[in-house]
């Protein structure tokens, strides 16, 4: 079995390593993007049909980016297929011309990269050490190395984002500026708006994984999360949240946690011009399913606007 692990593994790293086809729009990479915060990984830029230099774009960061572009390179061979209905959407006018930034994980270090830290950092410090113990699979922790979201958080904004802002045609400013992932990816990308509000003008958090492992019961997780945002989620304002969830496999375990996010939006006036949260009955926890709603979150976040800045 662990040798079958790491041939799976290897495989699939080389098929990170290829550049995605897509079918619409073009992507030029950044190969193993250096950092002082967090360990190197590639970059993929996905730019609409007709990109023009001298024209200026919204940008969208988007986490797990070997996941969206092209099913035959990821691990599970399923994507989201951000390109097709990205450009559809454009086409169509239903949101402003957009780039995306697709930000390769971490790997096994993933969940480390992705809980919130100042969340984790408030539980107890023996509940620290249980979580810390806790496995992903009886080969694997869940946890490779402490939580580290803060210095995620540092290399988007203070490295990555001022690259992208100096090399590509875009607004730089936080109402041109999104944020999206799917479970631990929702996770981060609340985290990321809580955090950096003066930076993303929005969020979109699919099948957000409020558990934040893999435990139902007696799991103190979810009250941290809950306990963070009441202090530090933004005013309204000019910021958007885009919350859902299925109820199939892992989707199952969210709608009541959903429930306690969704009275803490409502408690802080968030209402249907900057908040949306979305049930897909029988959905399932998938890439597949997640680019089957994906014209959702996208329109919501980036609907044409008239008063883009430079």
């Amino acid at each position: 079995m662990k040798l079958l692990f790491l041939l799976l593994l290897i495989l699939s790293c080389s098929a990170w390593a290829q550049l995605p086809r897509v079918a619409a729009g073009s992507i030029e990479r950044l190969e193993l993007f250096p950092s002082n915060f967090v360990p190197a990984r590639h970059i993929d830029i996905w730019l609409p049909d007709g990109y023009d230099p001298t024209q200026r774009y919204a940008v969208l960061y988007m986490h797990d980016g070997q996941m969206l572009f092209d099913g035959s390179n990821s691990w599970n061979q399923q994507e989201w297929r951000l390109d097709e209905v990205a450009q559809q959407l454009i086409n169509k006018g239903a949101v402003k011309p957009f780039i995306v930034v697709a930000v390769f994980n971490a790997g096994s270090a993933r969940h480390s990269e992705y809980f919130p830290q100042q969340a984790f950092s408030a539980l107890s410090a023996e509940t620290q050490r249980q979580l810390y113990q806790a496995r992903r699979s009886v080969e694997q922790a869940l946890f490779s190395q402490p939580v580290y979201s803060d210095n995620y958080l540092r290399f988007l904004v203070q490295e990555l984002k001022p690259y992208i802002d100096k090399h590509y045609a875009v607004h730089t400013d936080a109402d041109n500026t999104f944020i999206m992932g799917s479970s631990m990816g929702g996770l981060i990308s609340w985290y990321a708006l809580s955090e950096y509000p003066q930076v993303f003008g929005g969020a979109a958090c699919l099948s957000t994984h409020w558990p934040g492992v893999f435990q139902q019961d007696d799991n103190p997780v979810p009250a941290a999360f809950f306990d963070y945002l009441r202090q530090k989620l933004p005013e309204p304002g000019r910021h958007k949240l885009y919350f859902d969830f299925g109820t199939a496999t892992l989707d199952a375990w969210y709608p009541p946690l959903q429930a306690q996010a969704d009275a803490i939006m409502a408690s802080k006036g968030y209402d249907s011009s900057n908040w949306q949260t979305l049930r897909f009955d029988g959905a399932e926890h998938s890439e597949n399913a997640w680019a089957e709603r994906l014209h959702l979150p996208l329109t919501f976040l980036l609907g044409q606007s008239t008063d883009a800045k430079p």
